[in-house]
């Protein structure tokens, strides 16, 4: 699909998560993105399943995993292990304006497929290297993956009830804000090449995306210099701002201001609770919230969940119901905004979820499904200017599938 990065050409050498969803990005983008991958496996998620989305007529199942971070690609299946192959996406990089990889420090190298060696090619490519922990530093030589970032990067320490195990979220959040963060600095650096006429080695790592996203909680930590503690579905800086319990469901309650705070305090039937200095202000309510939590509890298991949110919505109360993901994609906003899509692929339709973004009133979402294993392969080797004859000979030798 044409969009604002129409023209860029983009390899994706990455797997996984953080990688493919800056790649997947960039294509919805319009972005020309070939992902690079091995002829017998491919992304590893290929085999992250079930849930699976089965094949049609001899077409590759695909994992619903795969399936979340690879629309918009060209897949040339080829093993970086060979010379032929090495050379071939030498000869690609030559002419693209971005690599996307996430191998190990230094593992390219080996390959004279590193960000220094590409460069010295082609001067004007930019590299982004996705790895755990950095190109440099005491732990740089570490495999990184999302659920263990999370524990060292401290979100771990912040999620979960105050008296139980600290929590993961989830999704894989640090791998996809990791994949946010690689597509800005993609284009910061796509941005510079017009007045500098070079690309730039980007270095972007799991742990510092962790840290860096900590927001609120890691000032909160640096201000006071108290470690923060779990508060379950609470806010540490706001009250209320937190799940409660229904007479048959639950909600959430994001009162934001006192003005706010005044109004359900007299939803409740408990209009004094607005001039009461120990609740009239968000810092009040913050330093007795074991006052006033409790007393908020127990008005809202009196009714029902949708009853209370259509009362919260009449008087400008943020709150929302806890929806499951099959309640999501059935939200009358959700569908107005097309968040849920099918695109077809093989005589089967593929669900995707939208990118957020709209330019000029159209989503950016790439039309193209997630691709097969390798079925790319030959229409790019020709592209290269490779005969029948060479695509064949690779394909027997194992280089390419």
């Amino acid at each position: 699909m044409s969009g604002p990065m129409d023209g860029v050409v983009v390899l994706d050498l990455s797997r996984v998560l953080a990688g493919p969803w800056a790649g997947q990005l960039l294509a919805d983008l319009g972005a020309r993105v070939i992902k690079i991958e091995h002829p017998g496996r491919g992304d590893d998620t290929r085999g992250w399943g079930p849930p699976w989305l089965e094949g049609v007529g001899g077409a590759e199942r695909l994992a619903a995993y795969y399936l979340c971070a690879n629309r918009g690609k060209q897949s040339l299946a080829v093993d970086l292990a060979t010379e032929d192959g090495q050379a071939l996406v030498r000869a690609l990089a030559d002419g693209a304006d971005v690599v996307l990889e996430n191998f190990k420090v230094g593992g390219l190298a080996r390959y004279g497929l590193d960000a220094a060696s590409l460069r010295a090619r082609n001067p004007r490519l930019t590299v982004c290297s996705i790895t755990g922990f950095g190109q440099d530093g005491p732990y740089a030589h570490r495999a990184g993956y999302d659920f263990m970032i999370q524990a060292m990067g401290g979100l771990m320490s912040l999620t979960g009830e105050p008296d139980g195990m600290p929590m993961k979220t989830g999704v894989a959040i640090t791998d996809v804000m990791t994949g946010l963060y690689a597509t800005i600095g993609v284009l910061a650096a796509l941005h510079e090449r017009r007045s500098s006429g070079v690309g730039r080695h980007i270095d972007v790592a799991l742990l510092d995306v962790q840290v860096a996203t900590l927001a609120n909680q890691a000032l909160n930590a640096l201000v006071s210099g108290v470690d923060p503690e779990r508060h379950g579905n609470a806010h540490p800086n706001i009250v209320p701002y937190q799940a409660f319990a229904c007479a048959d469901g639950h909600l959430v309650l994001t009162v934001g201001n006192d003005a706010q705070f005044a109004r359900l305090a007299d939803l409740l039937g408990h209009p004094e609770w607005a001039e009461d200095p120990a609740f009239a202000t968000n810092a009040a309510r913050v330093g007795n919230r074991e006052v006033l939590v409790p007393r908020i509890a127990e008005a809202f298991l009196t009714r029902g969940r949708d009853d209370w949110l259509v009362e919260l919505e009449a008087r400008g109360i943020p709150a929302g119901p806890i929806n499951t993901l099959s309640e999501v994609f059935d939200d009358p906003q959700v569908r107005h905004r097309g968040l849920y899509r099918e695109l077809p692929s093989d005589g089967r339709r593929i669900p995707q979820v939208a990118n957020p973004l709209r330019f000029d009133g159209e989503s950016a979402t790439s039309e193209a499904p997630p691709p097969a294993l390798g079925q790319d392969s030959d229409a790019l080797l020709a592209e290269m200017g490779l005969s029948e004859a060479d695509i064949a000979r690779l394909r027997r030798a194992g280089v390419v599938r």
